[in-house]
């Protein structure tokens, strides 16, 4: 019984008829309505194939080197920085203090010679 099965298998990759193909044919028109489902008349509808054999037929025609063309394009990157605003501000604000030191001694000769004449 095992041994039909197999020579039947090994028929159908001989003669080309792939079973994904089949089962794309089959799928056609449930694939192109969405990834997760569809709006009908006003009410949410899920996709008629579930999201384990949606999967499976995926890899399976992405194995045989297909394209495939159901999935939704992707979106751009991220750009927004994630993190805590005052931690960047804080990291500013010590560079900031660190150029603000080296021009420090200079600082210090420009306020004596304001401040030294007027005792």
């Amino acid at each position: 019984m095992a041994g039909k099965a197999a020579a039947s298998t090994a028929a159908k990759w001989a003669e080309g008829a792939y079973p994904w193909r089949e089962k794309l044919a089959k799928f056609k028109g449930e694939l192109g309505k969405g990834v997760w489902g569809y709006w009908e008349l006003g009410a949410w509808k899920p996709l008629g194939l579930s999201a384990r054999k949606r999967a499976r037929l995926r890899k399976e025609v992405l194995l045989a080197g297909e394209d495939w063309t159901y999935d939704p394009p992707r979106g751009e990157m991220r750009t927004k920085r994630k993190g805590h605003k005052c931690d960047r501000i804080s990291a500013e604000k010590r560079a900031n203090t660190v150029e603000l030191m080296k021009k420090m001694p200079q600082m210090l000769l420009d306020y004596k010679k304001l401040i030294l004449p007027f005792p």
